[in-house]
């Protein structure tokens, strides 16, 4: 799957709290940064992930999230420190908001 014009739109209104956003199509799917920083990528089947490791992983985590898995080109599967947006976040700018700022605080500050 692509990413259309619509999966930006749904990205963008979504983190809409941590504006000015930008996003660029990579690999299948979309980086997706604030203020110049990467806090969140869409993978290519519209999964939503927000960069984390450590603690923050440990509350993704705990709040139901899964960690982002891929296939290599060998066949094996591979991670990265990113987690899945917790399901009640998917649909509430607030609560996606709160949690990509987290994500942004763990990974730059």
């Amino acid at each position: 799957m692509a990413v259309t014009p619509e999966d930006i739109a749904f990205v963008t209104d979504l983190f809409v709290g941590l504006a000015p956003l930008s996003t660029r199509k990579m690999m299948g799917g979309l980086s997706i940064y604030s203020q110049g920083r990467i806090f969140a990528i869409l993978d290519s089947r519209g999964g939503l992930y927000l960069k984390a490791k450590d603690d923050l992983a440990k509350r993704l985590e705990a709040a139901g999230s899964s960690k982002f898995v891929f296939d290599t080109k060998d066949g094996k599967q591979a991670t990265m420190h990113y987690w899945s947006l917790p399901d009640p976040a998917l649909d509430d700018p607030e609560q996606a908001t709160h949690w990509g700022q987290l994500a942004l605080t763990a990974a730059y500050e």
